[in-house]
């Protein structure tokens, strides 16, 4: 029961946090808040006694005063800042979290320099009823990048490292 659990929960609810700030720039907090329950009921179930959970507890702390800073400068928004926290929450003060948090890094500066290079391509006129508009937010140099995608990427690839991962063995 809990392997399945380990195989829907994470990876569903960061991958949809991921589609939906391609598609809509913002991403749910219930998402986010799905992710904090998902830990709170697996934890246990896991053998996380509450010193572990602690350190979970702590190391998304972490990473939201980073996130915090990262938002008050204007350079993350808040629904990435609070799906980083979540995933953080998941991985522990770990080595998995330094990996996530430096992919996710590298990932996002990688599709800021795409973004910044597709806006400054022309737009071509597209139909009227294409549903399209997600790629012309996209374009539009007003909006910001939504670095859910790379938040999401980064932990789906660090989430086979982790000791939830080994749980499912």
């Amino acid at each position: 029961m809990i392997e399945a659990a380990l195989l829907v929960i994470f990876p569903t609810l960061v991958a949809f946090a991921g589609a939906s700030d391609l598609f809509t720039m913002t991403i749910p907090n219930r998402v986010s808040l799905l992710l904090v329950a998902g830990f709170c009921l697996l934890a246990p179930a896991a053998g996380l006694g509450l010193v572990d959970i602690g350190f979970h507890l702590a190391a998304a702390g972490a990473v939201f005063l980073l996130c915090l800073a990262f938002f008050a400068f204007g350079w993350m928004g808040g629904g990435d800042a609070k799906i980083a926290t979540a995933v953080a929450l998941w991985f522990g003060f770990t080595q998995q979290t330094l990996l996530f948090l430096a992919f996710a890094g590298i990932y996002g500066g990688l599709l800021t320099i795409a973004l910044l290079m597709f806006r400054q391509v022309p737009v071509l006129p597209l139909p009227a009823n294409s549903r399209t508009e997600w790629l012309l937010r996209l374009h539009d140099d007003r909006s910001g990048i939504p670095y859910g995608i790379t938040i999401a990427i980064a932990a789906l690839q660090v989430y086979p490292l982790t000791m939830w991962f080994k749980l499912i063995g």
